[in-house]
């Protein structure tokens, strides 16, 4: 099954391809800011905006080491060492992601806080009680076992650690309308409810400090977009979701507003505590 998730994500010459369109669309790589890589590397719903927001709710200190578990090109590993200071590792299953976070941390001047691994969440490379926090944020929807991450989750925290969540998750409708980032079929889309997963959650021994229900606000995002891209001439050479995912990104804006405004999936925020017995 991470074989066909891993291919989903993967896309040869990933890194040449974004150093080539960065180029062409007039960015001095040499002076290279994170807003200039937004369109690429802040794809969950809400952006940057929505990871700040969250990050501050956590209230973690200065010197948090966090992971960024299924960091992707590493967009949200850059912001948190950025905006926040913290130290960052971001773990991604797909290697070509791995590769394309490296080189973007690099010309961004960030790697002295952000390093990367390629590997999978549900064994993961690291040792017990080694990160302060654990930020999981679009990444369980790909995800069969469940279960099983959170208990990675949990075993990589420290006691106190918090867990950070920014998910996807399953609505009333059965009615999943693809592609969506995630995945271009069902095979690879493992969505739950968020009472499901709080409920994994509980069982392993995290303590809810907060949780909400951000569907609205997601649905209102994507329709802004939606009217955006109508309304908006394309631009020569901007940087685009193609870059990452191909053709099929084209119709994410249109599937993701669908999709939320049919209650098919929901967005979700929480932040949970590790146990300081545990």
């Amino acid at each position: 099954m991470e074989s066909k998730i891993k291919k989903h994500y993967n896309s040869d010459n990933l890194t040449q391809t974004i150093k080539t369109a960065l180029i062409k669309s007039g960015k001095d790589l040499s002076a290279l800011e994170l807003k200039d890589l937004s369109p690429i590397d802040q794809i969950h719903t809400g952006g940057a905006v929505a990871s700040i927001n969250l990050l501050k709710k956590a209230s973690l200190s200065h010197n948090t080491k966090i992971l960024d578990a299924g960091c992707g090109i590493g967009g949200s590993s850059r912001l948190l060492a950025h905006k926040f200071g913290y130290q960052v590792v971001g773990i991604d299953l797909a290697d070509k992601f791995i590769e394309a976070a490296t080189f973007l941390t690099q010309i961004t001047g960030l790697e002295k806080n952000v390093i990367f691994q390629q590997g999978s969440i549900l064994e993961m490379p690291f040792e017990d009680h080694y990160f302060d926090a654990v930020l999981c944020q679009h990444v369980l929807m790909n995800i069969k076992n469940k279960p099983r991450a959170v208990k990675e989750f949990f075993r990589v925290l420290k006691p106190g650690g918090k867990l950070i969540i920014h998910e996807i998750t399953k609505g009333k409708n059965d009615h999943l309308i693809f592609p969506v980032p995630w995945a271009k079929e069902p095979a690879i889309s493992f969505l739950e409810p968020w009472e499901t997963l709080s409920s994994f959650l509980e069982k392993q021994g995290f303590e809810s400090l907060f949780s909400s229900d951000e569907t609205a606000a997601a649905i209102a995002l994507w329709e802004k977009i939606n009217t955006i891209r109508q309304t908006k001439k394309p631009r020569p050479n901007a940087l685009g979701l193609d870059l990452v995912f191909g053709g099929m990104a084209k119709f994410f804006g249109r599937n993701m507003h669908a999709n939320f405004s049919s209650n098919a999936i929901c967005l979700v925020e929480a932040i949970m505590q590790k146990g300081y017995s545990q």
